[in-house]
């Protein structure tokens, strides 16, 4: 019989998670950081949405889009720079502390098939199983990481002139297509 690490129940990892927690609370100067009730309020939401059939993937694309702009909301609350790369830090352990929880409820996979170089089977050329939270957490955070690129281009494109909450509309308007796109494909 083999033995597995049930990496949720483990005790190590709840130590992490706390001594993470921690560590982030203490560079805050006000009290206005992420916490478990927001979790818990995510997953809620993605509970409610899942029951009403909403897709595993695009339940994510907007956690992982939460959690990102959550990251960068509470980096920029945080005036003074206390380590290098603070801002990136804090955006990914926002990430990490919203989406890792909420993993082990929504446990749906999908396959990723990879056909670079190579024989089927070789790191370039198989097909993964990614959980389907995960995956579309990371493309609702990179899309949250570049609409402010996008909306500079606009801003650009247009010689100077925004639309009001042009970033925000364009985020959300992004986020929204895609996510009935893939709420509606196959």
């Amino acid at each position: 019989m083999e033995a597995t690490l049930d990496l949720w129940s483990c005790k190590m990892y709840k130590r992490i998670i706390s001594s993470t927690l921690f560590f982030f609370f203490i560079l805050l100067d006000n009290v206005m950081a992420h916490c478990p009730l927001c979790t818990a309020g995510a997953a809620l939401a993605a509970g409610g949405a899942l029951w009403l059939g909403v897709k595993v993937v695009v339940i994510g694309l907007f956690i992982g889009a939460f959690a990102v702009s959550l990251g960068i909301w509470v980096s920029n609350m945080i005036k003074k720079k206390y380590i290098p790369y603070q801002r990136s830090i804090i955006t990914i352990l926002s990430f990490i502390l919203t989406v890792l929880p909420i993993m082990p409820i929504m446990t749906n996979v999908t396959p990723f098939y990879i056909s670079i170089s190579g024989d089927y089977g070789s790191l370039l050329n198989r097909t993964y199983i990614v959980n389907s939270l995960l995956l579309g957490s990371l493309a609702g955070g990179f899309i949250v990481a570049i609409a402010p690129l996008l909306s500079k281009n606009i801003t650009k494109i247009r010689k100077g002139r925004t639309f009001p909450f042009q970033g925000t509309a364009l985020t959300l308007i992004i986020l929204i297509i895609l996510g009935v796109i893939i709420q509606f494909i196959k």
